[in-house]
């Protein structure tokens, strides 16, 4: 009976070297698995990201709609008020109030994940369509045109077209000599000048520059129908660099505006004119005439409008070179020469002849106004 159960054994684990033995008939004692706590099994990361697209889905809250709509509405508000010209309005309190509500909704709507993507886009427009923007964009459309009359009262517009100069009477325009008059006296001027001046010491001359009318401005922010004129100048074509030959040239002169009605020849240059030694200096190269690069005389005709003035420049007392570069840029605008004399006219407030009947006209409009 042993012996069978031996040849049994034999007959399962011949051939099976270094396996594990059969267990016995019905297994071993207490061998049933013990039951453990039911572990779930770890989230995919893929499921996280399903349960975000999900939610990013969702629509919009009404948060987000609000600030994308203020802020549309805010942009078109400003665009309206600068194509209608309110540049003043753009910069106004009430304007300025209305964007810091707009920020705050938009900037609000950025916290809420729903609102974010129309704050976004709201944050973008208001980026672009701003007080700063487009105001600057209607100050410079502004400036450009001259179109301020959004601040203006129609009292001011009526002041600003007055023909006449602030603080002047108007009357005077009518009673002094009229552009044409001022242009005809100079002309005779300059040619008695020219003459006796040739005639005294040889000089030869040429025409420097060219007529210049520039309208006055009438103190309330406009033009007025009066005209500034500068003559075309005259020049010798040779130095003048002698002392006393300056002061015989400066004679002569004097004596032939005499002639013209006009006073004597005053030196802004020289000690007599009321200046302090320094600014004298500073502007002639040195207050003794002897060693000036410029000498500038004047006379009027008071109460007529003239104004003629009589300039020497001498390179000769230029010692730094820097009265040089100077005459050299203004030779080279004006086609002048470097030194010797020149002569030139200028009058204020004058009226033209042919706009002597709308002046008196315009004037109307303004009894006692001046």
């Amino acid at each position: 009976m042993v012996m069978d159960h031996e040849k049994q054994r034999a007959r399962y684990v011949a051939g099976s070297e270094g396996a594990p033995p059969v267990p016995p008939p019905g297994g071993y004692r207490n061998a049933r698995r013990q039951a453990g706590p039911v572990v779930s099994p770890p989230t995919l990361p893929g499921a996280v990201a399903t349960v975000t697209q999900e939610d990013a889905r969702k629509p919009a809250n009404a948060l987000g709609w609000i600030a994308l709509v203020t802020g549309i509405l805010f942009a078109v508000i400003l665009l309206v008020t600068l194509a209608v010209g309110g540049t003043d309005i753009l910069y106004g309190v009430t304007m300025l109030a209305l964007q810091l509500v707009v920020v705050a909704v938009i900037v609000g709507s950025l916290f809420s994940p729903r609102a974010r993507l129309l704050g976004a886009i709201a944050l973008a427009v208001t980026l672009v369509f701003n007080v700063a923007t487009v105001g600057g964009i209607g100050a410079l459309q502004t400036s450009a045109s001259g179109a301020y009359d959004g601040m203006k009262t129609e009292e001011q517009k009526h002041e600003e077209a007055y023909p006449g100069i602030k603080d002047t009477d108007p009357q005077d325009a009518l009673t002094q000599q009229s552009l044409e008059e001022v242009r005809a006296a100079s002309e005779e001027l300059f040619a008695d000048v020219r003459a006796r001046v040739t005639e005294e010491f040889g000089y030869e001359w040429v025409p420097v520059g060219d007529e210049d009318l520039r309208p006055e401005r009438n103190g309330f922010g406009g033009e007025s129908m009066l005209i500034e004129y500068t003559s075309a100048g005259w020049a010798t074509t040779e130095p003048i660099q002698d002392y006393s030959v300056k002061l015989e040239v400066m004679d002569v002169i004097d004596s032939v505006i005499a002639e013209h009605g006009m006073s004597y020849l005053y030196s802004f240059n020289d000690e007599y004119s009321g200046m302090d030694p320094t600014l004298i200096a500073k502007l002639y190269g040195s207050a003794d005439p002897r060693e000036q690069h410029t000498w500038e005389y004047y006379a009027e005709n008071y109460p007529e409008p003239m104004r003629f003035y009589a300039n020497i420049f001498d390179l000769s007392n230029d010692p730094t070179g820097d009265f040089l570069k100077a005459r050299e840029a203004q030779s080279a605008r004006t086609g002048e020469p470097l030194e010797g004399l020149q002569i030139v006219v200028i009058a204020s407030a004058l009226l033209s002849d042919a706009d002597r009947a709308e002046y008196e006209e315009r004037l109307q409009e303004y009894p006692g106004f001046f």
